[in-house]
């Protein structure tokens, strides 16, 4: 049995839905509020991050080496490629949209979203009992100091993230004008980095999450001039998830 403890919200946890979906195995999402999820996950792995996947005595945390574990138990539609000089140059670019994407735009995105309840709330507590969207929309308040404080959210981080993003996301438009996939000639894990931590940014159907018919301006008019660059996102979403 294989159990998905995650945030639907979460870019990372949609990296590991993604990875699920494609080698077509069936599992339980156990979807988590934050907040209250750090005991629920700290009961069962080391650290409070998810996603966290189970597989019956198996627990394996973070994004990337959940994808390592599905493709060395299930062998099927292989995410990670055989070539080892291809393995490498696709870890290398997993390692980099992790690091140089993820944590930015989740940053950026709840920057602009925090002061908006309205349409932060839906996102955060999608799946959950109503007694439990309304306990958390009481306690949202302090949540939402935690968040900040957690993530170091401010005008300050806000501008550096956007710099970081905007490096980042021109880097891949260009290596993605020359080639179709970032390592080799396959689809592989680090497109599925790559595209899964920037749906955020092009809000694609199949990322299985309710998005808001409405963003913030000052947001959306940022993701407005990022879309000529992110036509790529979108296509493997269409072609692979």
């Amino acid at each position: 049995m294989l159990t998905l403890y995650q945030f639907p919200i979460s870019h990372y946890c949609e990296k590991v839905r993604w990875a699920l979906d494609y080698k077509g195995l069936v599992y339980t999402p156990i979807n988590l509020l934050p907040g209250s999820h750090v005991k629920v996950v700290r009961k069962i792995a080391p650290k409070s991050e998810v996603p966290v996947l189970c597989h019956d005595d198996r627990v394996v945390q973070n994004s990337a080496d959940i994808i390592t574990y599905l493709d060395k138990t299930f062998p099927d539609r292989l995410l990670t490629p055989v070539s080892p000089d291809t393995e490498e140059q696709a870890r290398q670019w997993e390692d980099y949209v992790d690091e140089n994407i993820g944590a930015y735009i989740r940053l950026y995105c709840y920057y602009h979203f925090l002061d908006r309840p309205d349409i932060l709330l839906p996102l955060l507590t999608q799946g959950q009992a109503w007694y439990r969207k309304l306990i958390f929309r009481l306690l949202f308040p302090r949540v939402r100091d935690v968040m900040r404080k957690f993530m170091h959210i401010d005008d300050r981080t806000a501008e550096l993230a956007l710099k970081k993003l905007t490096r980042a996301i021109d880097k891949l438009h260009t290596q993605y004008e020359q080639t179709a996939f970032l390592a080799g000639a396959e689809f592989s894990r680090a497109d599925v980095a790559a595209a899964s931590l920037l749906a955020p940014f092009t809000m694609p159907d199949k990322y299985g999450l309710e998005w808001p018919e409405s963003i913030p301006h000052e947001l959306e008019t940022v993701v407005d001039s990022f879309r000529p660059r992110l036509h790529w996102v979108d296509a493997l979403y269409r072609g692979y998830r």
